[in-house]
């Protein structure tokens, strides 16, 4: 494996165990693995690529449940997949420029959308009751992200013009 792949996959891991970190911060909520895990994985496309940045928020995930105990069983593997699939396509979205439009669509991709599965594998009242506190807690990880990404992203540039 070449020198650059090797850092990405260690900048991979280290933006996951930043998902660990946040994870250990529950947002109270009827489901109590909505935490603050996904934002390090969404601020990761500011130096992954988008599959990678994904990987990390797959990762965030499983960690955030471990925490809570796995209250939801295996079907953690869905809400981790679809992790993966929300912060892909919100790096896609920054990496094209769509500045304005990634943060609506990963609200709606995270906050609702992504609980839509459970309204038909576990009930509608599940779904519902869920809803509230996933949106919540998906908003509080976007705007964590929304203020913090613009000083990354010129530190990274600053730091990137020096290699």
């Amino acid at each position: 494996m070449d020198r650059q792949k090797l850092m990405k996959w260690i900048l991979t891991a280290m933006v996951a165990a930043i998902c660990a970190v946040g994870a250990a911060i529950k947002v109270p909520a009827f489901i109590s693995t909505a935490a603050l895990d996904s934002a390090p994985a969404f601020l990761g496309v500011v130096f992954l690529s988008p599959l990678l940045a994904g990987v990390a928020g797959l990762i965030g995930h499983f960690i955030s449940a471990l925490t809570a105990g796995f209250p939801l069983g295996p079907l953690h593997v869905i809400i981790a997949i679809e992790m993966f699939i929300v912060v892909w396509i919100f790096g896609v979205m920054h990496k094209k420029g769509m500045h304005v439009w990634k943060w609506p669509v990963a609200l709606i991709l995270n906050g609702i959308v992504a609980p839509l599965p459970f309204y038909f594998i576990i009930s509608p009242a599940f779904f519902w009751g869920a809803l509230a506190s996933i949106f919540i807690a998906t908003a509080i990880n976007l705007m964590i992200v929304a203020v913090v990404m613009p000083i990354l992203s010129k530190v990274f540039v600053r730091k990137a013009g020096r290699v």
